[in-house]
């Protein structure tokens, strides 16, 4: 799989320009403003990315979008460089790397959680604080309701989770019981 490779030497390159200039979060906002405008404008995305139209019309497609959102001059380049080097339909891997890149960049790490119900603001503040210690980095949080869980949560942080979910529980107490009846 290619994509990833391309993916994250773009957005590698990107951020070099934007770690030079000091505008690295300006890019991402940019950049991500755009992939959202393409993820909710299907036929748009079609219009630039679809290679049964001819480039040129694609082209005048995403200079005319590029015009409309009058993004800074290093991005506006960027787009056209990702369009003519046919590297537009990566957009969306770059992105996400390129939000890796910067999160790391301002000592930031991203953490998913995943809880039976809705969880109190002031108990996200607390898990979220406690992960934050734990890392020594600030935490953003993306927090989802999976009813699916039974009880309890579950929490990412890259590779690492850790998983309280009543559901895990009882999947634990069921090998358990099998393991004995085994014996």
């Amino acid at each position: 799989m290619i994509s990833p490779r391309i993916a994250r030497r773009y957005a590698k390159a990107l951020l070099a320009i934007g770690k030079e200039d000091g505008q690295a979060e300006t890019y991402k906002e940019e950049l991500g403003g755009f992939v959202r405008l393409l993820e909710q404008q299907e036929e748009l995305e079609q219009a630039i990315h679809n290679p049964l139209y001819d480039a040129e019309s694609r082209k005048k497609v995403l200079q005319a979008v590029v015009e409309r959102l009058a993004p800074s001059k290093v991005m506006s380049s960027f787009l056209f460089v990702l369009f003519d080097k046919g590297r537009s339909q990566y957009l969306k891997d770059i992105y996400v790397f390129y939000e890796k890149l910067t999160d790391e960049l301002a000592n930031i790490v991203r953490a998913d959680l995943v809880s039976a119900v809705e969880l109190p603001e002031e108990s996200i503040e607390k898990i979220k604080a406690a992960m934050s210690k734990k890392t020594g980095k600030a935490v953003k949080m993306e927090v989802r309701v999976d009813p699916a869980l039974i009880g309890g949560a579950v929490t990412k942080i890259g590779d690492l989770v850790l998983d309280g979910s009543v559901r895990t529980q009882l999947m634990s107490l069921k090998e358990s019981l099998q393991r004995s009846e085994n014996i």
